[in-house]
């Protein structure tokens, strides 16, 4: 987490800025100059433009790119549900921006210069800079006017969702009647009584397949299938074909040295201790006080530092390589953790460092001084980077090739993989609802493959981006219509299928009566109690959290209490409840502030969930038609 985040500090910024550009620079002033553009929706009267859509589209996929990097995949907005949410989210926008303004909420002229200088997009040298605001908003296209009067529009919405969020209050018996519940640890012993032994004692007979056959026939369905060849014409690909010499990639290294300077990196390790946004002060003493007896230890021991990390250190990225955090120049880190490093020598280790994430330990494992990389260092990027600047700026024209061919000669894809110098590939059997391969895995190339066009006629698909600068066309070589199978064909899936069922039946049967027994008193020497182990909810584990939930309903007055549930496996689990430990009133009031924020924040979530599905209810909102786009 934090070694991500810190390396890719200036990067989060950015994308965060790219996803609030669509509601700061694409406010109602921004369309009062497109007249004639079409609306897909109205909100009380009020349209929103297919442009105004297309860009929140748009945005929604870059910032999508930003965040997953090189596995983003293009076809996971490319569907219905994604373009109707890119949609409802421009409506919901609306609707708040027409309530705040009808219940006469206003921002203050001061309000937004604050919000403004406290973008950090904007600052130089950690300051607000009007010339770099300015400069910022004309890339866009936007002016200041048009930037604050939608700043203030998102102000006001904000201003009226935080006051339905505030509204909720929790008041202190619920909460402490939580903390005490939640605090609460019992002292259990386990026995489950698995589906699998009794698997080799069912055998189905033939009616019962033949029934479960006629009532699951869905199942057995084999869906449409296709196998094609298909081309990709890809930028990267032509990249690698085109021709640098020698001398292109040195008179590049040659006139721009200034690309291939180097700060200042610095690799570092460190061991973290997060602590919470919401932690009390006694919370954070106590975890500081942790961390300096830690660092105790490494100052005796230094050499143990690596693993401590693996041992103690919260951040998972780095505690798995004994808290390395690689190489890293200024402006890479949080301004208090990299201050720290940028003084610090060769193996020193710091003091207890605190951030925003928590307290560190820092080791400084080595330096690279600044400098200018060797000509060595950099040939293949740079001949890479010719290659494809090369290639881009006719990628264009390119495109439009491949488009056309696969067109006019629409019965073979030979002429495109000639001319392009591309490799044909064949898929093998895929549906409607093929992963792979991944160049076939879009929706819209599917649906044109289905097509009765590339079906019945054999034709060659339309070429289709299925990612920036790459294109694929496809064309069916073998088709298969959908097609039910055979009970004969299915039936060992069919006799698996029962047995679990039946299995898990029996399982459940047998764990409530011998439930049922123990509860009345009776004593089973042949369950299998596991060792004693305590639970609460505070400190819940995975698959615990029903098993709480059934102790809770269970009466304890008389111990050893029990209980019992379906697993997730399928069995049945008998719980013996041994010991409850109620925590004093004293000991539950140090999470009560937690916890009463932690239930206000669930509460306000619903409210305000509520609030708005009634707002959508009162508002006149016509969605006009999303046809074109889904065409």
């Amino acid at each position: 987490m934090f070694d991500f985040v810190n390396r890719k500090k200036t990067i989060v910024q950015i994308v965060l800025f790219i996803a609030l550009l669509p509601f700061l620079f694409w406010g109602l002033e921004s369309y009062q100059g497109m007249s004639g553009a079409s609306s897909i929706a109205t909100v009380n009267g009020e349209e929103i433009s297919r442009q105004e859509y297309e860009q929140a589209l748009h945005n929604q996929q870059e910032n999508l790119r930003n965040m997953l990097g090189d596995n983003f995949d293009a076809s996971m907005l490319d569907n219905p549900q994604a373009r109707m949410a890119a949609l409802e989210n421009l409506i919901q926008q609306k609707i708040l921006r027409h309530e705040a303004a009808g219940v006469g909420l206003t921002v203050l002229d001061s309000r937004i210069t604050s919000e403004i200088q406290n973008i950090s997009l904007f600052h130089e040298d950690d300051k607000f800079s009007y010339e770099r605001y300015r400069e910022l908003l004309q890339r866009q296209g936007i002016s200041p006017a048009i930037f604050e009067a939608r700043l203030a529009a998102d102000l006001m919405r904000q201003q009226l969702v935080e006051g339905v969020s505030s509204s909720v209050i929790i008041s202190k018996s619920v909460a402490d009647k939580v903390a005490t519940l939640s605090e609460t640890t019992y002292e259990i012993n386990r026995a489950t009584i698995n589906p699998e032994q009794y698997l080799e004692q069912i055998e189905p007979d033939e009616e019962a397949i033949q029934t479960y056959y006629d009532s699951h026939q869905q199942d057995f369905i084999l869906p449409e299938r296709v196998r094609v060849e298909y081309a990709v014409l890809s930028l990267d690909e032509l990249a690698k074909q085109e021709l640098v010499s020698d001398e292109e990639i040195k008179t590049y290294f040659d006139e721009r040295q200034d690309e291939f300077s180097r700060a200042e990196e610095r690799k570092a390790s460190h061991i973290l201790m997060l602590v919470p946004a919401d932690a009390t002060e006694e919370q954070k003493a106590s975890i500081k006080d942790k961390i300096e007896q830690v660092l105790e230890q490494i100052k005796q021991e230094p050499e143990a530092f690596s693993e401590l990390a693996k041992e103690l250190s919260e951040d998972p990225g780095s505690a798995k390589m004994g808290g390395d955090l690689g190489f890293f120049a200024r402006g890479s880190m949080v301004k208090e953790f990299e201050d720290a490093v940028f003084a610090m020598q060769p193996d020193e280790i710091s003091e207890v460092i605190e951030t925003p994430f928590g307290f560190h330990i820092i080791k400084l494992t080595a330096v690279k001084d600044a400098g200018t990389a060797d000509f060595d260092e950099v040939e293949d990027v740079i001949k890479q980077m010719l290659q494809r600047h090369k290639v881009a700026e006719r990628f264009g024209e390119l495109s439009e090739d491949f488009s056309n061919i696969v067109y006019e000669q629409g019965d073979t894809l030979q002429p495109v993989a000639q001319l392009f110098n591309l490799t044909l590939q064949q898929s093998d059997w895929i549906d409607r609802r093929a992963k792979e391969p991944s160049a076939l895995a879009n929706e819209r190339v599917l649906q044109a493959i289905f097509s009765d066009s590339a079906i019945k006629d054999r034709y060659n698909t339309e070429a289709i981006e299925i990612a920036p600068d790459t294109l694929v066309s496809a064309r069916v070589l073998e088709h298969r219509p959908e097609s039910m199978q055979s009970v004969e064909l299915v039936k060992g899936e069919i006799i698996a299928a029962l047995k679990q069922q039946f299995a898990i039946e029996a399982a459940e049967k047998d764990g409530e009566q011998k439930l049922a027994e123990l509860q009345a008193g009776e004593t089973d020497n042949t369950l299998k109690w596991g060792e004693a182990t305590e639970i609460s909810y505070l400190h819940k584990k995975g698959g615990e959290e029903e098993i709480l939930h059934a102790m809770f309903r269970t009466n304890v007055e008389k111990l050893p209490a029990y209980t019992g549930l379906k697993n997730r496996d399928g069995g049945f689990d008998l719980i013996r409840i041994n010991q409850v430990k109620v925590p004093t009133t004293e000991e539950s009031a140090s999470q009560h502030d937690i916890l009463t924020t932690q239930l206000q924040q669930v509460y306000s979530r619903e409210e305000l969930g509520a609030y708005l599905a009634g707002l959508r209810q009162r508002y006149d909102v016509e969605i006009t038609s999303l046809e074109e786009e889904d065409d």
